[in-house]
């Protein structure tokens, strides 16, 4: 019996492949899949050697002066040390940029937390509450002995993390139930859900960020007013809440119809089938587009520098702003490139880790 229950876990076994075979298939199956392999061999043969004497061999990382960089033919990371704190942490004040530090330490944390599954329990809730609270206080300040700090002043990566962070943590939950409303058998909360996603849907960010920087102020009674900031981060929430409601509008369509009935049969409530049954399967399926989703909202962030708010990429506009040292814009949109690839990345690999273990049970 032990024999039997082995060998029923046991994964089937994987076909090996020695490199040749690998190439042979991969690369070489075709005429056209020659010729592209060869291209793209002979575009890397040229690229490398170019780019890493760029970056590496002719780099200047010392240089005290643009004059001593621009001497040499390489890259001058000596003008990403200069700048480096306003790149990271924009205006914020010189002397208290260990708190926004601290901030992107805290957010990234909570990211990385959320992501293991030991804590997916209602632990997860108060890890994200409090992570959350820790964030306004310190970048705020005003209480603690800390000294307060006006967010026009807040920049850099700590800003970009903030508008991600609590755009895909409010976001999230309110996607979910715009994509059940869309789905309600009641015909009047069904149209408010449809004519929401549509509307966000069918017009791009800017003009929802536009709209609420220029058009919401002139809407609210007079002596009243919403931060500029807390205007673009409900944009950001309002746009990718309606994304995320019509990918999880199709995993929910994806879930036999049979499991709902026999749901109801047990005599489960509608958000008792929808906790416990219908939603884990339906989030399961949407996991790659829901992380696709995640990363564009973290990338589109970038967009709110066309209402002044001082994220990353305008915080790299102020570094080359400085006469002294002009003319390094390659090295700083590529310092900040590598800082969105990092992240993204990240979110990217995990949901392929993600995918593979939820799976699990359907790879026999």
């Amino acid at each position: 019996m032990s024999t039997i229950a082995t060998s029923i876990d046991n994964k089937p076994p994987v076909p090996r492949r020695n490199p040749w075979q690998w190439a042979k298939e991969s690369l070489l199956a075709s005429p056209l899949s020659i010729l592209l392999t060869v291209l793209s061999v002979w575009l890397l043969v040229m690229a490398i050697p170019a780019v890493l004497d760029w970056a590496l061999l002719s780099a200047n990382f010392t240089a005290e002066t643009a004059q001593e960089c621009r001497a040499t033919t390489g890259a001058c990371w000596a003008f990403i040390r200069e700048k480096h704190r306003l790149i990271l942490f924009g205006l914020y004040p010189y002397d208290e940029q260990w708190r926004p530090l601290l901030v992107v330490f805290i957010l990234t944390g909570t990211l990385i937390v959320s992501a293991i599954p030991r804590f997916w329990n209602r632990s997860l809730a108060l890890i994200w509450i409090v992570s959350l609270t820790a964030t306004g206080v310190l970048m705020w300040g005003g209480v603690l002995g800390l000294t307060y700090v006006e967010n026009s002043r807040w920049g850099g990566l700590p800003l970009t993390l903030i508008l991600a962070t609590f755009g895909i943590a409010f976001a999230f939950p309110i996607g979910v139930l715009l994509a059940l409303g869309r789905r309600s058998r009641m015909p009047a909360i069904k149209a408010l859900c449809v004519v929401y996603i549509e509307l966000i849907r069918g017009v791009p960010l800017i003009s929802l960020l536009f709209m609420s920087s220029v058009m919401l102020p002139l809407f609210l009674p007079v002596g009243f007013s919403i931060d500029k900031l807390l205007r673009a981060q409900i944009a950001i929430i309002m746009f990718a809440a309606a994304y995320v409601a019509e990918t999880v509008r199709g995993g929910l369509q994806a879930i036999p119809k049979g499991q709902i009935e026999g749901a109801e049969s047990i005599g489960l409530s509608y958000w008792q089938q929808m906790r416990k049954i219908v939603l884990p399967q339906a989030l399961k399926i949407v996991i790659p587009p829901l992380v696709s989703i995640f990363i564009s909202l973290f990338k589109d962030t970038s967009l709110v520098v066309i209402i002044g708010i001082f994220d990353l990429t305008q915080a790299a506009k102020a570094a080359l702003s400085d006469a002294a040292w002009r003319g390094f814009g390659v090295e700083v949109y590529v310092f900040i490139s590598v800082i969105y690839f990092i992240y993204c990345y990240s979110m990217s690999k995990y949901s392929q880790s993600l995918e593979r273990r939820l799976a699990v049970g359907q790879q026999r």
